[in-house]
C-alpha cells in the first residue's frame, strides 16, 4: 500500500484528519524513529509531509516512489529545486500561515523602533529613569512592502489602520488592496527613497540574493528603519552594517539573517538602533493548525486527482 510519510509529528486528531483525507494511502510518522528505519520508510514514501535532511537523501537517491514533497514552510531555499524537477517530483509550500504572526512581529519591530521601546527595555534592565531621543509617530508616514504576497498584504491592511501611504513592489507590478502604489522591482530605488519604512518580505531567489546592498542603503532616507523578515541572504550584511555604524539609515529590525545563528561576535547584536530576533517570527501556537488545513486540502485532491492542487511551488521562480 502506498504511504504518507511524515518527519513531522502531528497530534493525534491531525493524524486522524489526514489518514480521513487519503484513506487509500497508509500514514507513518517518522520523527521519532531511529535514522536507519526511518530513512527506509522515507524511500518507500509516495508523499512526504515536511524536509530534513533524510528527506534530502531521498530526493537525490534513485528509484523511490515519491511523487509529492509538502514543504511545511513557506520557504523552498534550502530545496534542491532542480533536482525536485529533474525527478518529477510536485513541491508544495504552506504559504498563507503566516501572515498574521509576522504582519505582527513587523509591527511589534517597527513600533518599538519608533516609539524607542527597545532603549526602554534596555534602561529598565539597567534601573535607569530617563527619556530617550529619537521618538516618533508611525501615523501618516510611508510604508515600503518589498515582495507583497500574503504576509505583505496583511501588513498593508495594517498600515492602513495607522493612516500610512503604502508602497509595494511585485513581480508582477498587479495592484493589490490597501496598497497605495504598486511597482515593479525596475523601480526599487524610487520607491526607497520615498519610504520612513522599507519592509522586506521577499523570498531567497537568484534575482534577490543580495539584492539590498549599499546603493540601496544609500538610497533610503537617513531617518529610515529596515526590516527584514524575508530571508537574510536578500541582504548584504556587511552593508547593512555599514549602513547603521555611518548612520546611513536609522535603524534595523531583524528576524532573519545571512547566517544562522547569528555568530555571538557578530556586530549587529551590538548595535542599540538594531531589534534582533532569532527567525521566529513565523512561530504561532496555531501554526500546525493552519499547515493542516493546506495539508488536507492537498491531500483530497491527490485522493481525487492524482496530484496537490494548492500552493505549488513554481521550480523556475523559485517560490
Amino acid at each position: 500500500m502506498a504511504t504518507i510519510v511524515s518527519v513531522h509529528p502531528f497530534k493525534e486528531a491531525q493524524v486522524r484528519a489526514i489518514e480521513a483525507a487519503a484513506p487509500e494511502l497508509t500514514y507513518i510518522d517518522v520523527s521519532s524513529m531511529e535514522q536507519a528505519g526511518a530513512r527506509e520508510r522515507l524511500a518507500q514514501a509516495e508523499i512526504i509531509l515536511g524536509f530534513n535532511r533524510d528527506v534530502l537523501k531521498i530526493v537525490y537517491s534513485e528509484g523511490s516512489s515519491l511523487k509529492w514533497i509538502q514543504n511545511l514552510g513557506a520557504g523552498v531555499d534550502h530545496i534542491p529545486l532542480d533536482r525536485i524537477k529533474e525527478r518529477g517530483v510536485t513541491l508544495t509550500n504552506a504559504s498563507g500561515v503566516h501572515p498574521y504572526q509576522i504582519s505582527e512581529s513587523i509591527f511589534a519591530m517597527l513600533l518599538s523602533l519608533t516609539r524607542q521601546v527597545h532603549a526602554y527595555v534596555r534602561n529598565q534592565q539597567a534601573g535607569v529613569w530617563q527619556g530617550e531621543p529619537g521618538m516618533g509617530e508611525a501615523h501618516h508616514k510611508t510604508i515600503a512592502i518589498l515582495g507583497v504576497g500574503a504576509i505583505g498584504l496583511e501588513t498593508a491592511k495594517i498600515a492602513k489602520a495607522f493612516s500610512m501611504n503604502v508602497l509595494g513592489i511585485r513581480k508582477s507590478g498587479e495592484p493589490a488592496e490597501f496598497v497605495d502604489h504598486m511597482y515593479t522591482m525596475d523601480k526599487l530605488h524610487e520607491v526607497l527613497a520615498q519610504s520612513d519604512y522599507v519592509i522586506n518580505c521577499l523570498p531567497l531567489t537568484s534575482d534577490t540574493r543580495h539584492l539590498i546592498g549599499k546603493s540601496e542603503f544609500a538610497a533610503m532616507k537617513r531617518t529610515a528603519c529596515y526590516i527584514n523578515i524575508g530571508r537574510g541572504a536578500t541582504t548584504d550584511t556587511a552593508a547593512l552594517v555599514d549602513a547603521l555604524h555611518n548612520g546611513v539609515i536609522a535603524g534595523a529590525g531583524l528576524d532573519v539573517f545571512e547566517q544562522e545563528p547569528l555568530p555571538q561576535d557578530h556586530p549587529l547584536w551590538k548595535l542599540e538602533q538594531v531589534i534582533v530576533t532569532p527567525h521566529i517570527a513565523g512561530d504561532t501556537a496555531l501554526y500546525m493548525d493552519r499547515a493542516l488545513d493546506i495539508i488536507l486540502d492537498n491531500l483530497a485532491h491527490y485522493s481525487k486527482q492524482g496530484a496537490p492542487a494548492r500552493n505549488i511551488v513554481d521550480l523556475e521562480a523559485q517560490y
